[in-house]
């Protein structure tokens, strides 16, 4: 265990430079003492580590100083690093052996790929919540390739784009619109591209997106994103502008896993049951998502969605004879 600690002590050294006594207890979650203790482990066993006193010291390896790891491509670390959500190593309990895998990844890498792959990987975002359910995401593996090359090349994007529909309407024609890519988002089994139009936000889902061409022009992408915090406000102000219809359920507390899918904004748990009130786009949606959930999940409320999900079951029972 301490030998894990130590490779991950160095690393964390050769990504991040100069660091305090504190920053590396935290990240490696051990002592201020243990990390004293680690540093002059390494030091007896010849790692060029010293210490820098003083208001803005800490621990730093001597400049020149490399570490060769692992024979991974620029490509390849993107691929791990874009992987690194939240949702991701901590429901399955890897929270801490997966931050400790993604700095040996970086700091393997040689310095002009790392600055590549690091830049690359803060424009993919993988969430768990879309905008407003789960959903599987019909977008084409040529649209979504062109869209990535875009993205992680830096260049500006030209795509046909399908606007969204109410559903039993006629879908509109596609659009041709020229945009500047931040970033590309995976939530609840779609892909959104998120990106600037004439200097305005602007969020595209994939698979809405019919032909997709990477230019050669470079696109005026804001310094500094942070992909994340752009994503949730954009999805909240979404939220803002359709409110929508919120349905009322409930279930056995055990089968709460059965929600996943859906946007809960309020829960309680008594006696075993679990109540939520969840959102969705309007009343169709609202059908359409939790028929499949039936009969584990019950609808109490609004009254018209419990009519007509009756409706519908009643219905079914016709058709089966």
């Amino acid at each position: 265990m301490r030998a894990d600690r130590l490779l991950s002590l160095v690393l964390l050294l050769r990504h991040r430079g100069r660091t305090t006594a504190a920053v590396l207890a935290r990240e490696l979650e051990v002592s201020e003492r243990t990390v004293l203790r680690d540093v002059e482990a390494l030091s007896a066993a010849g790692i060029p580590v010293y210490a820098e006193r003083g208001r803005h010291g800490g621990f730093a390896l001597l400049p020149g100083f490399t570490t060769d790891l692992t024979g991974l491509t620029p490509g390849e670390a993107v691929a791990l690093l874009g992987s690194g959500a939240t949702s991701t190593p901590g429901a399955l309990g890897l929270g801490p052996e997966f931050a400790s895998a993604m700095r040996k990844i970086v700091a393997a890498l040689p310095d002009a790929a790392r600055e590549q792959a690091t830049d690359a990987a803060g424009r993919v975002l993988v969430r768990r919540g879309g905008w407003l359910r789960d959903t599987d995401d019909g977008a084409t593996t040529d649209v979504l390739t062109a869209v990535q090359r875009a993205v992680f090349g830096g260049v500006r994007l030209r795509i046909r784009y399908r606007t969204g529909t109410r559903p039993g309407a006629e879908p509109g024609p596609a659009a041709e619109r020229v945009v500047d890519p931040v970033g590309l988002v995976q939530a609840s089994g779609r892909w959104y591209l998120l990106a600037l139009r004439d200097g305005e936000d602007r969020t595209y889902r994939v698979s809405r997106i019919e032909e997709a061409e990477p230019l050669a022009e470079p696109a005026h992408r804001p310094e500094g994103v942070d992909l994340e915090e752009l994503w949730l406000r954009r999805r909240e102000d979404f939220r803002a502008r359709r409110p929508g219809v919120r349905v009322r359920l409930a279930l056995p507390a055990d089968r709460r896993d059965a929600l996943s899918a859906v946007t809960v904004d309020e829960e309680r748990t008594r006696d075993g049951t679990t109540e939520v009130v969840a959102a969705f786009g309007d009343l169709v949606h609202a059908g359409r998502a939790l028929w499949p959930l039936l009969p584990d999940v019950r609808v109490l409320d609004p009254p018209e969605l419990v009519t007509a999900l009756r409706e519908r079951a009643r219905a079914a029972v016709v058709a089966l004879g």
